[in-house]
Parts: C-alpha cells; structure tokens; sequence
C-alpha cells in the first residue's frame, strides 16, 4: 500500500492583527476506506502554444465518483500571467505565476462531463500537474 502525504502550511506575521500560523496534514486515501492512493499520472509539464483551452484531464478516462487529487502549478515568473482552471465547464479560479492548487475530483461521467480543463492567458506557458488516482 502507498502513503502519500498532503501538507499545507500558512504563515504570516502581517495579515491579521495577530501572527497567522495554520497547518494542515491529509494522507491520501481510497474513497471510504483507509487504504492509500496507488495510482498517478506522473508528474508532468504542459507547455501551451496559445490561449487555446486546453483538456488536461478527460473523466471518461478514470473511474467516476472516486478520491482522485490534482496537483497543479503555474511555472510562470510573469506576474500578470494566469491558467483559468476548470472542472465540468465552470471556472473554479485562477493559478497566477508561482501559483498552484491541489483539488479533490470525481472524474464524474455520469450526469456532466468533469473535465479538467485549462486554459492560459498567454501563450508559450508551462504548466506543472499531478494526478494521483483511485482507480
């Protein structure tokens, strides 16, 4: 069985009246059982020619209404630059240069089509992604 850890550390000494320290620790399990994620599509890069939107992940490829994790990351150093996530045709906010995002997904086939999809606000970008997968 693996064990993938998921950690988040937010700190400030600024945003609040008093210092901001917050964490927090996930293993990476199966839907409804304790058993670890085994699967991932590898770390990998996605360099976009233009500001096409781009499928990153197609749901109909995994099984639907598992624990699956995405991992995603803007490798840009341009501020001003952006990929719009989105999962079944709704934006769910942007990643700006330095940016990145790990969510939970379904890979839901059944009612919507749960894509992932990106797309940049310039072109020539790179993208950084992960996806480890309850199948």
């Amino acid at each position: 069985m693996a064990t993938t850890t998921a950690q988040l550390v937010l700190t400030s000494t600024d945003l609040l009246s008093d210092s901001l320290s917050l964490s927090a620790i996930a293993t990476l399990t199966t839907a409804g059982s304790s058993t670890g994620l085994t699967g991932t599509e590898g770390l990998g890069r996605k360099k976009t020619a233009n500001t096409t939107e781009y499928t990153l992940f197609a749901a109909a490829d995994y099984t639907d209404d598992k624990a699956h994790k995405v991992y995603l990351k803007n490798l840009s150093t341009t501020a001003a630059e952006y990929f719009e996530i989105q999962v079944a045709g709704t934006v769910v906010g942007r990643i700006y240069a330095g940016d990145w995002a790990f969510l939970p997904w379904s890979a839901d086939s059944t009612g919507t089509n749960c894509d992932i999809d990106i797309t940049p606000s310039a072109s020539n970008m790179t993208l950084e992604y992960m996806l480890f997968t309850d199948d």
